[in-house]
């Protein structure tokens, strides 16, 4: 697929969807290295971060050009100088990556600043990246690996804005972050006192932090959904179904590959995809392009998604003043569909994020949880056999109960009520009712979740083998073609025999209407008790004692 770039929904209050790249507080004025206790150290790895403990700062600037939130407000230019303080600032990175014993950095978080709309390139060529990886920027993912001197001109890049960003990281070691006006933070598992005076020796101002500004929130609510087998499960069945057809591979914030999916063509995308991508999965373009076009708002800014003529899908964000350019440039496209910016008006039917080859998933950001996700997140921790409770909030004409257990809709068959016969389903549970039941099946491709309520009943049929041969009185609950059901059980819900139709009287019998109605008490025999088939044949006639007959 070609190299297309789009912008991520921005919340309410994102000023430029780049959650990387926002302005800093500053700090006091540079300090020598403090050394942290053991203590102090011990307890910053047992609260379940994994930010080295060893934070610093880097600046350009006089502390006393900062205001009391720390930014910058002297005269100096706040952009690179692409020369001897530039060059200074990669030399200090370069020695705390040394006093910390590294060679390499992984990617993270990467990604492309600002919307790219119809129409515009980005202001830098390759977004300052040419040269460091190839043009379609494979190789520049979360989790890719690189030499610390390929880290470093990403560093150069950042400090330049050329427009691609990052964090760099050894995994509970070391950490680079470029903030903004030059701001740069470092993070170590130990102290750098080599380092901090080789900084200070540049000409630049190190400080030593408790916590830098962009560390990471590892408490995050939710949990992200992985692209695991069950995930792939739950996409192909919604393909099948014509359910799901695109796939949006979210490769970099602000960067996306767009896929038209089948059967057939699955497995193949799955193969190709960018590691630690963000998968969206949505519903199929639509074939009547002038239809999409006509249904643009009047006003604001959408994203465009259309296949070309030759299948190759692309997106551009536009406004009303670029729609008839738009319209132009996507003649002849074979689909297309308008998908809004705002978080609130945009419905993926499900997301995701494909964990690491050892099937563990490293990549911190996340997706906006859609109700499919948030389905997921509930069924993946359910199990057959496990008792739940829930209220019942439907009973449908079908039979099927539909009871919440806690935000998602389970369902109860006619079969899995209750032992004993009833007529309908309300007759055992109410709209309203809590019921405790076992899970009886738990399918992560459907989203379903099947319960029974008599799994937790004591089944009263095996009892009934011991007592074949016994006489009982019965209440005819039922008349039917082949004879008349008889209750011999005390109580409503007690359980029926089959009374045939030879058996309700001596001699020929056309209709058990004949002899007996609904509410006749008689006696009855237990003949047989089939618990493979769960029935009780009774007999009237071997109940009569000899003088009766």
């Amino acid at each position: 697929m070609d190299l297309l770039l789009h912008g991520i929904p921005l919340a309410k209050g994102d000023r430029d969807g780049n959650p990387r790249r926002r302005r800093c507080a500053g700090a006091s004025r540079p300090t020598l290295p403090i050394t942290r206790s053991t203590a102090e150290r011990a307890s910053s790895t047992t609260t379940g971060s994994n930010v080295p403990p060893f934070v610093y700062r880097i600046t350009k600037y006089d502390p006393a050009d900062r205001d009391e939130h720390g930014s910058y407000i002297g005269a100096e230019d706040s952009t690179s100088d692409h020369g001897p303080v530039e060059a200074a600032y990669l030399q200090a990175i370069s020695a705390f990556a040394e006093d910390t014993g590294i060679d390499r950095l992984a990617v993270r978080e990467p990604g492309i600043s600002g919307l790219v709309h119809f129409g515009l390139e980005p202001a830098i060529e390759g977004h300052g990246l040419a040269g460091l990886f190839p043009p379609d920027l494979s190789g520049f993912h979360d989790g890719a690996q690189v030499p610390v001197s390929v880290g470093l001109e990403l560093v150069r890049g950042m400090l330049r804005d050329n427009g691609a960003w990052c964090r760099l990281a050894v995994e509970d070691r070391f950490t680079v972050e470029v903030g903004w006006d030059q701001y740069v933070y470092v993070s170590s598992d130990r102290p750098c006192e080599r380092a901090f005076a080789r900084t200070l020796a540049l000409g630049l101002l190190p400080e030593q932090l408790e916590a830098s500004p962009y560390d990471e929130d590892l408490d995050e609510p939710g949990v992200q959904r992985p692209a695991d087998e069950d995930f792939w499960a739950r996409l192909r069945w919604s393909v099948a179904m014509r359910q799901a057809a695109i796939l949006e591979e979210g490769y970099l914030h602000n960067a996306s590959r767009w896929h038209r999916l089948t059967e057939g063509t699955l497995d193949a995308v799955r193969a190709r995809l960018t590691p630690r991508a963000r998968l969206t999965v949505w519903p199929d373009l639509s074939d009547d392009v002038d239809a999409v076009l006509a249904s643009l708002p009047d006003e604001g800014t959408v994203e465009f998604v259309w296949e070309d003529e030759n299948g190759v899908i692309s997106s551009a964000i536009a406004d009303e003043s670029e729609y008839r350019e738009l319209a132009a440039h996507v003649a002849g496209a074979r689909a297309a569909t308008v998908l809004a910016l705002a978080l609130d008006e945009r419905h993926p039917m499900f997301t995701a994020v494909p964990p690491d080859s050892d099937g563990v998933l490293r990549a911190r950001w996340r997706t906006e949880p859609t109700p499919s996700d948030r389905n997921w997140a509930i069924l993946k921790d359910l199990r057959r056999g496990q008792i739940c409770t829930g209220t019942v909030t439907e009973i449908a004409d079908c039979g099927v109960t539909s009871v919440d257990i806690g935000g998602f809709t389970a369902m109860i068959n006619i079969s899995e009520l209750s032992w004993r016969r009833f007529d309908h389903p309300s007759d055992v549970v109410a709209v309203g009712q809590g019921v405790s039941a076992e899970i009886l099946d738990v399918d992560l491709v459907r989203e379903r979740v099947l319960l029974s309520l008599k799994a937790l009943q004591e089944d009263p049929m095996p009892q009934f083998v011991r007592q074949v041969g016994r006489i009982t009185n019965g209440v005819v609950t039922e008349l039917v073609p082949s004879g008349a059901f008889v209750r011999i059980e005390v109580g409503e819900d007690g359980l029926e025999g089959l009374l045939h139709l030879t058996e309700p009287a001596e001699g020929h019998v056309d209709r058990p209407e004949d002899v007996v109605r609904v509410g006749d008490i008689l006696t009855v025999k237990i003949t047989d008790v089939d618990l493979q088939r769960r029935r009780i044949t009774l007999s009237r006639l071997q109940a009569l004692a000899p003088a009766e007959r």
